[in-house]
Protein backbone atom coordinates (compact mmCIF):
# COMPACT_ATOMS: atom_id res chain seq x y z
CA UNK A 1 0.00 0.00 0.00
CA UNK A 2 2.94 2.37 0.58
CA UNK A 3 4.20 2.62 -2.71
CA UNK A 4 0.55 3.15 -4.04
CA UNK A 5 -0.11 5.76 -1.80
CA UNK A 6 3.29 7.79 -2.54
CA UNK A 7 2.18 7.50 -6.42
CA UNK A 8 -1.70 7.88 -6.44
CA UNK A 9 -1.60 10.83 -3.58
CA UNK A 10 1.75 12.47 -3.84
CA UNK A 11 0.91 15.42 -1.33
CA UNK A 12 0.55 12.69 1.15
CA UNK A 13 3.73 12.98 3.67
CA UNK A 14 5.40 9.76 5.11
CA UNK A 15 4.19 9.97 8.49
CA UNK A 16 0.31 10.00 7.68
CA UNK A 17 0.85 7.22 5.20
CA UNK A 18 2.54 4.90 7.75
CA UNK A 19 -0.97 5.86 9.71
CA UNK A 20 -3.34 5.08 6.85
CA UNK A 21 -1.22 1.72 6.37
CA UNK A 22 -1.88 0.74 9.73
CA UNK A 23 -5.41 2.27 10.48
CA UNK A 24 -7.07 1.94 7.08
CA UNK A 25 -8.10 -1.53 4.81
CA UNK A 26 -7.85 -1.81 0.88
CA UNK A 27 -10.75 -3.32 -0.86
CA UNK A 28 -11.55 -4.34 -4.28
CA UNK A 29 -14.27 -3.97 -5.83
CA UNK A 30 -16.54 -5.26 -9.24
CA UNK A 31 -18.00 -3.03 -11.90
CA UNK A 32 -21.57 -2.52 -10.39
CA UNK A 33 -21.32 -3.19 -6.91
CA UNK A 34 -22.83 -0.63 -4.76
CA UNK A 35 -20.05 0.47 -1.94
CA UNK A 36 -22.32 3.24 -0.53
CA UNK A 37 -26.30 3.56 0.04
CA UNK A 38 -28.30 6.43 0.82
CA UNK A 39 -29.42 6.23 4.33
CA UNK A 40 -26.58 3.72 5.91
CA UNK A 41 -24.49 4.81 8.01
CA UNK A 42 -20.93 5.43 7.16
CA UNK A 43 -18.44 4.00 9.29
CA UNK A 44 -15.67 5.30 6.60
CA UNK A 45 -14.53 7.98 3.89
CA UNK A 46 -13.25 6.04 0.85
CA UNK A 47 -9.51 6.91 -1.36
CA UNK A 48 -9.60 5.60 -5.07
CA UNK A 49 -6.62 4.45 -5.66
CA UNK A 50 -7.59 2.60 -9.15
CA UNK A 51 -10.66 2.59 -11.30
CA UNK A 52 -13.68 4.78 -10.82
CA UNK A 53 -17.06 5.07 -8.87
CA UNK A 54 -19.81 7.03 -9.68
CA UNK A 55 -21.70 9.57 -7.17
CA UNK A 56 -24.87 9.82 -7.15
CA UNK A 57 -28.14 11.17 -5.38
CA UNK A 58 -31.45 9.96 -4.52
CA UNK A 59 -34.57 10.85 -3.90
CA UNK A 60 -37.38 9.45 -1.96
CA UNK A 61 -39.03 7.45 -4.97
CA UNK A 62 -35.80 5.73 -5.40
CA UNK A 63 -35.00 8.42 -8.50
CA UNK A 64 -30.86 8.47 -9.16
CA UNK A 65 -29.16 11.75 -10.08
CA UNK A 66 -25.87 11.62 -11.15
CA UNK A 67 -23.48 14.44 -9.23
CA UNK A 68 -19.73 13.33 -9.74
CA UNK A 69 -17.18 10.70 -10.49
CA UNK A 70 -14.76 9.89 -8.51
CA UNK A 71 -10.69 8.89 -10.15
CA UNK A 72 -7.83 7.63 -8.52
CA UNK A 73 -6.32 10.05 -5.78
CA UNK A 74 -9.77 11.79 -5.37
CA UNK A 75 -12.15 11.13 -1.97
CA UNK A 76 -15.86 11.46 -1.57
CA UNK A 77 -16.26 14.75 0.31
CA UNK A 78 -19.78 14.41 1.15
CA UNK A 79 -18.93 10.68 2.87
CA UNK A 80 -16.03 13.05 4.60
CA UNK A 81 -18.48 14.95 5.99
CA UNK A 82 -21.59 12.88 6.65
CA UNK A 83 -18.64 10.74 8.75
CA UNK A 84 -17.27 13.26 10.72
CA UNK A 85 -20.96 14.16 11.79
CA UNK A 86 -21.98 10.56 12.42
CA UNK A 87 -24.69 10.98 9.75
CA UNK A 88 -26.03 8.75 7.43
CA UNK A 89 -25.40 8.48 3.90
CA UNK A 90 -27.13 11.40 1.78
CA UNK A 91 -25.44 9.49 -1.58
CA UNK A 92 -25.15 6.28 -3.24
CA UNK A 93 -21.66 5.26 -4.76
CA UNK A 94 -21.66 2.82 -7.41
CA UNK A 95 -18.28 1.35 -8.43
CA UNK A 96 -18.08 1.82 -13.34
CA UNK A 97 -14.88 0.19 -13.56
CA UNK A 98 -12.95 -2.27 -11.28
CA UNK A 99 -11.76 -0.40 -8.91
CA UNK A 100 -9.53 -0.92 -5.66
CA UNK A 101 -10.83 1.63 -2.57
CA UNK A 102 -8.77 2.16 0.83
CA UNK A 103 -11.19 2.71 3.58
CA UNK A 104 -10.36 5.24 6.11
CA UNK A 105 -12.16 4.34 9.31
CA UNK A 106 -14.72 7.39 10.44
CA UNK A 107 -12.44 7.30 14.02
CA UNK A 108 -9.08 8.17 12.53
CA UNK A 109 -11.07 11.77 10.67
CA UNK A 110 -10.78 14.56 13.39
CA UNK A 111 -7.96 12.97 14.66
CA UNK A 112 -5.66 13.06 11.48
CA UNK A 113 -6.66 16.56 10.57
CA UNK A 114 -5.08 17.51 13.69
CA UNK A 115 -2.16 15.44 13.43
CA UNK A 116 -1.35 15.47 10.09
CA UNK A 117 -1.30 18.69 7.55
CA UNK A 118 -1.05 16.90 4.11
CA UNK A 119 -4.27 14.98 5.49
CA UNK A 120 -5.72 18.29 6.50
CA UNK A 121 -4.95 20.34 3.05
CA UNK A 122 -6.52 17.58 1.17
CA UNK A 123 -9.54 17.28 2.65
CA UNK A 124 -10.02 21.35 2.43
CA UNK A 125 -9.43 20.94 -1.11
CA UNK A 126 -11.74 17.87 -1.55
CA UNK A 127 -14.62 19.67 -0.18
CA UNK A 128 -13.45 22.70 -2.66
CA UNK A 129 -13.33 20.69 -5.93
CA UNK A 130 -16.77 19.40 -5.25
CA UNK A 131 -18.50 22.38 -4.16
CA UNK A 132 -17.50 23.89 -7.41
CA UNK A 133 -18.61 20.59 -9.32
CA UNK A 134 -21.75 20.37 -7.66
CA UNK A 135 -22.29 24.42 -8.29
CA UNK A 136 -21.34 23.32 -11.95
CA UNK A 137 -23.92 20.74 -12.15
CA UNK A 138 -26.97 22.71 -10.24
CA UNK A 139 -26.16 25.76 -13.30
CA UNK A 140 -27.01 23.32 -15.66
CA UNK A 141 -30.34 22.13 -14.26
CA UNK A 142 -31.27 25.24 -13.43
CA UNK A 143 -30.74 27.69 -16.21
CA UNK A 144 -29.77 25.22 -19.23
CA UNK A 145 -32.58 23.03 -21.63
CA UNK A 146 -32.39 19.44 -21.82
CA UNK A 147 -29.82 19.16 -24.83
CA UNK A 148 -27.24 21.63 -23.50
CA UNK A 149 -27.39 19.68 -20.13
CA UNK A 150 -27.17 16.40 -22.26
CA UNK A 151 -24.11 17.83 -23.90
CA UNK A 152 -22.47 18.74 -20.61
CA UNK A 153 -23.63 15.39 -19.28
CA UNK A 154 -21.81 13.38 -22.36
CA UNK A 155 -18.50 15.39 -21.75
CA UNK A 156 -18.32 14.77 -18.02
CA UNK A 157 -18.35 11.30 -19.40
CA UNK A 158 -15.72 11.78 -22.05
CA UNK A 159 -13.30 13.45 -19.56
CA UNK A 160 -13.74 10.82 -17.10
CA UNK A 161 -12.60 7.89 -19.30
CA UNK A 162 -10.25 9.92 -21.82
CA UNK A 163 -11.94 8.56 -24.21
CA UNK A 164 -14.13 8.90 -27.51
CA UNK A 165 -16.25 6.01 -26.95
CA UNK A 166 -18.98 6.30 -24.17
CA UNK A 167 -20.76 2.96 -22.88
CA UNK A 168 -23.93 3.72 -21.80
CA UNK A 169 -27.22 2.96 -22.69
CA UNK A 170 -29.61 5.96 -23.65
CA UNK A 171 -31.77 5.14 -20.27
CA UNK A 172 -28.80 5.29 -18.34
CA UNK A 173 -28.96 8.39 -19.31
CA UNK A 174 -31.99 9.32 -18.71
CA UNK A 175 -32.18 8.23 -15.49
CA UNK A 176 -29.03 10.05 -14.66
CA UNK A 177 -30.13 13.11 -16.24
CA UNK A 178 -33.81 12.59 -14.49
CA UNK A 179 -35.96 12.38 -17.81
CA UNK A 180 -37.01 9.61 -20.55
CA UNK A 181 -35.59 7.64 -22.87
CA UNK A 182 -37.82 8.49 -25.35
CA UNK A 183 -36.20 12.52 -24.98
CA UNK A 184 -32.56 10.96 -24.80
CA UNK A 185 -33.29 9.26 -27.41
CA UNK A 186 -34.49 11.99 -29.18
CA UNK A 187 -32.02 14.27 -28.45
CA UNK A 188 -28.99 11.91 -29.11
CA UNK A 189 -30.20 11.48 -32.93
CA UNK A 190 -30.56 15.44 -33.24
CA UNK A 191 -26.85 15.81 -31.83
CA UNK A 192 -25.86 12.97 -34.39
CA UNK A 193 -26.88 14.97 -37.21
CA UNK A 194 -25.64 17.95 -36.43
CA UNK A 195 -22.14 16.19 -36.89
CA UNK A 196 -21.71 15.90 -32.46
CA UNK A 197 -21.53 11.63 -32.11
CA UNK A 198 -21.82 8.64 -33.84
CA UNK A 199 -24.69 6.39 -32.04
CA UNK A 200 -23.09 2.91 -32.11
CA UNK A 201 -25.26 -0.39 -31.21
CA UNK A 202 -23.46 -0.62 -27.53
CA UNK A 203 -21.85 2.90 -27.24
CA UNK A 204 -21.67 6.38 -28.23
CA UNK A 205 -18.88 7.89 -30.51
CA UNK A 206 -18.28 11.26 -29.49
CA UNK A 207 -16.67 13.53 -32.82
Amino acid sequence: MNQILKNIFPSFTNSLIADIESEAKMQSFEAGEIIMRTGQYIKNTILVTNGSVKVYREDEHGGEFFMYYLQPGQACAISMICATKSEKSQIMAKVVEDAEIIMVPLTQMDKWMMQHRSWFEFVIETYRTRFEEVLTVIDNIAFKAMDERLEFYLKRHQDNCSCNHIKLSHQEIASDLNTSREVISRLLKKMEQRGLLNLHRNYIEIV
